[in-house]
């Protein structure tokens, strides 16, 4: 009965993991090629898309309030006061470079508060909206949740500016006391961290208020309501408040050993951890990569399937015949009679990303030019990230609308899953076509970017509006373009891949199918299967009678 209940609670948390699946990668100034910042952020709960966020600056009266609605359901939560002024943000960057993305943890069920009227979702734009710093930004997002109570579960936040890189984790205190318990850490320059649906903070400092700032109760709450006893050891904010089990090891740390893996390899860090084995080392909260990373670096480290491991989910049964690494959901699942829970892997790459993207933060331009949100919708393997710079003055149409009820073809998010959807039927070659077009335009998107801002900061010497005009039309033209190849690529894959050949529309009548078969191993995999079955001769019947 013990091992039925077991299996039941892990069922659970699996299915929970599957609803607040995201990915942050945090570089720091002195671990990029440039001196940039740069966060990156997944948002990969299924079943939604999300137009891109757009809110111009503003100046606010006396006495303005603002109405709360929960970024997840929509439900409206209460009302807060407004400040005086509020900055630009374009999707989870502002103009002042500061950006902040997020992973739910959850963490302990009995620190729910349905109360609060702060939920994480609203904490991140507003916060936005109020903070020229990550420091800012730290103490807006804290003392809003203290104000105003905390309504979301436990949550994982990056916060970047143009200078430092921080990683804040905060959850509720539930029904017991309005608020929430905090730490923030900033990331060690030269350093790259990353998290994804687990605390990741263990121990920190308590006297170093210039890379470690947290809530004065963060461990006498604990120790109060009993979820830490001092006699059995140090303080671990993850440890306490979100308690690692098998899910949070296979389907959070297999993605941070991941990226890790991906930018250091020579650390050798062992697979062990996340793959559950009892007795392993938590991987680092930060480590220092390899080389210094590039955007592109970044963008590519966030395009994973644990591809070259020995976990590379294009091989296999489960892959079928055509290398497919995605795994339909539910990611676990059960056998009739077997009391066993079993699971798929959960890559950094999902077919349930709505969107993502890749921030970058420069302290050595005026920030009109310095701050770029590269954007890209849908699935992360097959996503183009295109540079929206964050003081424009408007947002490309194709990312502003839609919904998740209708397909539209005005919608750069339908549109990239069209050509998505369709690579999952025969995806290795699909893929291939889509990488294609995928480098082209980020090749050229890196090479237009020296020369587009060298003409952007002469502009700025003469026009901060020049500059700030300039690179918005650069930014809603490439988007728009983006757009039209995208959709144009979706319509040369339906005719290629049409019946499920491979079609040459070279030739003189117009189209030459190919059949290509299932490929050698999964041949071997069928036959093993039903040995005899398929065998193209005269047989005869084992059962026959003899006359």
């Amino acid at each position: 009965m013990k091992r039925i209940i077991f299996a039941t609670l892990i069922l659970t948390l699996i299915l929970a993991a599957e609803s607040k699946s995201c990915t942050n990668f945090l570089v720091t100034k002195g671990a990029s090629k440039d001196g940039s910042t740069m966060i990156t952020y997944s948002a990969d709960a299924g079943g939604f898309m999300d137009p891109l966020y757009f809110m111009p600056a503003a100046k606010h009266q006396p006495n303005a309030t603002i109405d709360i609605y929960e970024w997840d359901s929509g439900k409206f939560l209460g009302k807060i006061k407004q400040v005086a002024e509020t900055y630009q943000v374009i999707g989870n960057m502002n103009e002042y470079q500061v950006a902040i993305g997020e992973t739910t943890f959850g963490g302990l069920e009995a620190l729910n508060d349905t109360t609060g009227i702060m939920d994480y979702g609203s904490l991140m734009y507003i916060a936005l909206q109020r903070s020229k710093t990550a420091r800012e930004a730290i103490k807006v997002m804290t003392d809003l949740v203290a104000e105003y109570g905390y309504h979301s579960s436990g949550e994982s936040f990056s916060i970047a500016d143009a200078e430092e890189v921080w990683m804040l984790e905060m959850i509720s205190k539930g029904t017991h006391e309005k608020g929430a318990v905090w730490v923030a850490v900033r990331i060690p320059d030269g350093y790259v961290a990353a998290h994804a649906n687990q605390a990741r903070i263990r121990q920190f400092p308590m006297n170093d208020p210039e890379n470690c700032i947290y809530s004065p109760d963060v461990i006498s709450f604990a120790q109060k309501h009993g979820y830490y006893d001092p006699k059995k050891g140090a303080f671990s904010f993850a440890d306490v408040y979100n308690p690692l089990d098998p899910s949070g090891l296979l389907y959070c740390e297999g993605r941070v050993w991941s990226l890790f893996n991906r930018c250091a390899p020579s650390l050798k860090l062992s697979s062990d951890y996340w793959r559950a084995y009892e007795g392993q080392e938590p991987y680092p909260l930060y480590i220092k990569p390899d080389k210094k990373l590039s955007t592109r670096d970044v963008m590519n480290l966030m395009r994973d399937h644990f591809t070259g491991t020995e976990f590379d989910m294009t091989k296999g049964l489960a892959a079928g015949p055509f290398g497919n690494p995605y795994r339909w959901k539910p990611l676990a699942f059960k056998i009739d009679g077997d009391t066993n829970t079993y699971g798929w892997e959960r890559p950094i790459s999902t077919q349930q990303t709505a969107f993502s993207f890749v921030t970058q933060s420069r302290s050595f331009m005026p920030r009109e030019v310095g701050g770029v949100f590269w954007y890209g919708v849908d699935d992360t393997y097959s996503t183009v990230y295109v540079p929206l710079y964050v003081n424009m003055t408007s947002i490309p149409a194709s990312f502003e609308g839609g919904s998740i009820r209708e397909l539209d073809l005005n919608s750069s998010f339908w549109v990239f899953n069209l050509v998505a959807n369709l690579a999952y039927t025969k995806y290795s070659y699909i893929i291939k076509d889509i990488q294609v077009v995928q480098k082209r335009l980020e090749d050229k998107y890196e090479m237009y970017q020296p020369a587009i801002e060298k003409a952007a900061l002469e502009l700025y010497k003469t026009s901060k509006d020049a500059a700030v005009n300039f690179l918005t039309d650069y930014s809603l033209s490439e988007a728009q373009k983006m757009h039209s190849e995208w959709y144009e690529l979706w319509k040369q894959l339906v005719v290629k891949y049409n019946d499920g050949f491979i079609n040459d529309v070279s030739v003189a009548n117009g189209r030459a199918p190919k059949g290509v078969g299932y490929g050698n191993e999964f041949f071997k995999q069928l036959i093993k299967e039903r040995p005899g079955y398929y065998d193209v001769k005269m047989k005869k019947k084992k059962d026959a009678k003899r006359k």
